[in-house]
């Protein structure tokens, strides 16, 4: 016989078992840390970024004040002090920093793949002269005897083991293509909308 104190198998009671209308310590502790770990992820972001995200003043002068701080133990209670306004902050104010620092990581992931873009096409470059001509072909406003003296150097430099400075010129003549490429799509763009109107 089946002791009705200690139940069968597949007994289910729901007399005991309590209903929360908070959510657990366990959550509410995920969540203190993943603010605070919000507020670290500003504090290691430049001044002038952190400037920009929307946010309530006394917790944009808590996080610029800790970014002054260069004491271990006071810039640790610091942070301890972001971490306890960051929890002051609703939903909305802390989505809106989220997706700030997410803006930041996309546009920092794109200029990077485009440095070494870049990088690419110098390292091509040097290594075939096919790529000079498919550049010049490209911008025929370069000036061609610049470009051949500064690879040629360049060459020399890696071959020598000498610093670098034609190879660095060379990317800064690439980069400032790529620069006035965009400079003239965004203008074209902006005429077009002007013609729009």
């Amino acid at each position: 016989m089946v002791n009705p104190n200690r139940g069968a198998v597949g007994f289910s009671s729901k007399e005991f078992e309590q209903e929360y209308e908070r959510p657990s310590k366990s959550e509410l502790k995920r969540q203190v840390n993943a603010l605070q770990e919000l507020g670290e992820a500003l504090v290691n972001e430049p001044r002038d970024r952190v400037k920009r995200v929307p946010m309530p003043e006394d917790v944009r002068d808590a996080i610029l004040e800790c970014q002054t701080i260069t004491n271990h133990e006071g810039r640790r209670r610091q942070m301890q002090f972001v971490g306890k306004k960051m929890r002051t902050l609703d939903e909305e104010e802390v989505a809106a920093i989220q997706r700030a620092i997410d803006s930041w990581k996309g546009a920092s992931k794109a200029d990077t793949a485009a440095m070494h873009a870049l990088e690419r096409r110098r390292d091509k470059l040097l290594a075939d002269d096919n790529a000079l001509t498919t550049l010049l072909a490209e911008n025929p406003e370069l000036d061609v005897q610049h470009l051949r003296t500064l690879i040629r150097n360049a060459r020399k430099e890696q071959a020598e083991n000498k610093p670098p400075k034609a190879y660095r010129e060379i990317f800064q003549i690439l980069k400032q293509i790529e620069a006035d490429k965009k400079k003239a799509a965004s203008s074209d763009a902006d005429d077009s909308e002007e013609d729009d109107e």
